[in-house]
């Protein structure tokens, strides 16, 4: 049996590591996973060269779930990615996402058990990603924009949301400096003195004013981590909705109205590094 299924990652509205509050939106930049079933064991490939050890955590997350042994059935998993690693857009939450999900919809059918709800995924990938530690808060707010798509708020403690709704289809401008920033690497107690800040972004968030949530976000973040704010500053000068680090970094992103791509690829083209364009992703994970 072969099964496959594609994640998007995502961006940020609100960081939740100052505070467990946290806001993101999906992105059009995927990984696509397939499984296939083998006679035995867990076999795991991505092209990209990265460690498979979170891969082979989700999958085995997903066998002692259903209380399988891989010892009498296995799958072997591959991912390709069109999302920069470590970059802050939520490349563990989207590879994560989709390793449960395309794993448990081939377990559940081949062994005519009961498929896992979206929820018990996204906990398992969560809960993955956690015991690997490429995540600090837990990234619900990441790992359910990815799965569902569109833009969720959510208190990342209880893993509940707050809001969950479609975005509006605007463009979106990554700039992918020449350097990675790993979420598990960050400096947690430096972020969250910024706590009190991060809050008043969060209220603009839960209003529903994502983009003034995400300027503020981005500000905050980008001076408490050591990047140079003046990136999403010169993409709001050339005419972006808003724009401003994403995660931890290294990314930053724009969001634009298509009269304003071309401007800010502009201002960002003096920067070391690349822009990716892509657009908002209201469908999440998905099969194909």
């Amino acid at each position: 049996m072969i099964k496959n299924v594609r994640c998007p990652g995502s961006a940020t509205i609100i960081n939740a590591i100052a505070t467990g509050f946290g806001s993101a939106f999906g992105i059009g930049l995927d990984i696509k996973c397939q499984a296939k079933s083998i006679d035995s064991g867990i076999k795991c490939f991505n092209d990209v060269g990265a460690s498979t050890d979170l891969m082979e955590l989700c999958v085995r997350k997903v066998f002692d779930k259903y209380e399988i042994n891989y010892d009498d059935f296995g799958l072997e998993i591959k991912t390709e990615s069109t999302l920069p690693m470590a970059s802050g857009l939520s490349s563990s939450s989207a590879s994560s996402n989709a390793i449960v999900a395309v794993s448990s919809k081939i377990i559940s059918e081949e062994f005519n058990l009961t498929p896992l709800t979206d929820l018990e995924i996204i906990n398992l990938a969560i809960d993955a990603s956690i015991e690997a530690g490429v995540t600090i808060t837990g990234s619900f707010d990441d790992a359910t924009a990815s799965y569902f798509g569109g833009v969720v708020v959510t208190d990342n403690k209880n893993r509940e949301f707050i809001i969950k709704e479609k975005m509006d289809d605007y463009k979106i401008l990554v700039y992918m400096p020449n350097f990675i920033s790993k979420s598990g690497d960050s400096d947690v107690n430096r972020m969250r003195v910024l706590a009190p800040l991060v809050e008043t972004a969060f209220d603009f968030a839960k209003n529903k004013d994502y983009f003034k949530a995400l300027n503020l976000n981005g500000l905050i973040y980008a001076s408490t981590l050591g990047f140079d704010s003046a990136i999403a500053v010169d993409a709001l000068q050339s005419g972006a909705v808003a724009s401003g680090l994403s995660g931890t970094g290294s990314s930053f992103v724009a969001v634009c109205a298509d009269n304003a791509i071309g401007d800010v690829k502009d201002a960002w083209s003096s920067l070391e590094g690349r822009v990716i364009e892509t657009s908002v992703d209201n469908e999440g994970c998905s099969f194909f």
